[in-house]
């Protein structure tokens, strides 16, 4: 397919894993981010790569509707992986209108550009955290567990895949195309073997950077938020899925969908680790 891939939140941790991980396949990449989490590190290091003249940046928002058409024409783009988005649990429940605001309404703009665009394939970067707390019956989770978010992150993602959804019936329906590939994971952790890009978040909230962080004397201490759960050693247990096999999964369910598909996979390593066995 002709033209760029279009990455949202390409200055992100994921999102530029995952414009390394195109450009070594060969495509060309146009990243789209507002760099309100993004890094410009992120970007320096994309452009020191070989396939670097195939990758151009923007400094933009999804939710403009005047830059991201424009975006869209001028670089041909017929594919986008969506990764723009605020992803703190915490603070989406002290700042809910601040998360729907940006992943619901500003998504909603971003397709609405895309579907104007003709764009043909769409992979959505959602979460785990639509389901919930998943009846003891549905873990460890699959596609089948119903969807319940208990915080306004996992609430602005659902609502995205019901929009995605309706979206894709709609394009078909007045005889266009469009594919849609949702993908639902938990916990990201690591970096790219190259190390190129890696994790960098200010303030750092993720677990193994942190004790990585105390390993290396930058914290005196990791403080374990809970030591009562149901699980063997009390402590939460999460599923932790490297980030290169997640943008792999990424890259395949691009390469793979058809014009027609509405997919929703859940990405994970299928065995849980507390937080004391990190420690």
């Amino acid at each position: 397919m002709s033209g760029k891939v279009l990455v949202t939140g390409a200055a992100g941790y994921i999102g530029s894993h995952a414009v390394k991980a195109l450009l070594a396949s060969g495509r060309s990449v146009v990243g789209l981010d507002n760099m309100d989490r993004g890094t410009q590190g992120a970007i320096d290091a994309l452009n020191t790569l070989d396939g670097a003249d195939r990758f151009a940046f923007v400094k933009g928002d999804i939710a403009d509707r005047n830059l991201v058409p424009a975006l869209l024409k001028e670089h041909a783009v017929r594919e986008v992986i969506h990764f723009a988005a605020l992803a703190y649990v915490g603070e989406s429940m002290h700042q809910p209108l601040r998360y729907y605001t940006n992943n619901t309404v500003g998504t909603i703009h971003l397709i609405q550009s895309c579907v104007d665009a003709s764009v043909e394939r769409f992979v959505f970067s959602s979460t785990c955290a639509t389901y919930g707390e998943p009846d003891p019956d549905f873990i460890p989770i699959n596609e089948s567990c119903p969807q319940a978010p208990i915080n306004p992150y996992g609430a602005s993602k659902l609502f995205i895949e019901r929009v995605l959804e309706d979206v894709v019936h709609d394009v078909q329906a007045k005889g266009g195309k469009l594919g849609v590939t949702m993908l639902r994971y938990f916990n990201v952790a690591g970096c790219d073997p190259d190390g190129v890009v890696g994790e960098d978040h200010d303030p750092e909230t993720h677990l193994i950077p942190i004790v990585l962080q105390a390993a290396l004397g930058k914290r005196d201490h990791v403080t374990i938020f809970g030591d009562d759960y149901a699980t063997p050693d009390g402590t939460c247990v999460r599923d932790y899925v490297h980030v290169s096999d997640l943008v792999d999964a990424h890259l395949l369910a691009l390469d793979q969908m058809n014009d027609h598909d509405v997919r929703k996979m859940n990405l994970g390593v299928g065995r849980g680790y507390s937080v004391r066995e990190i420690i």
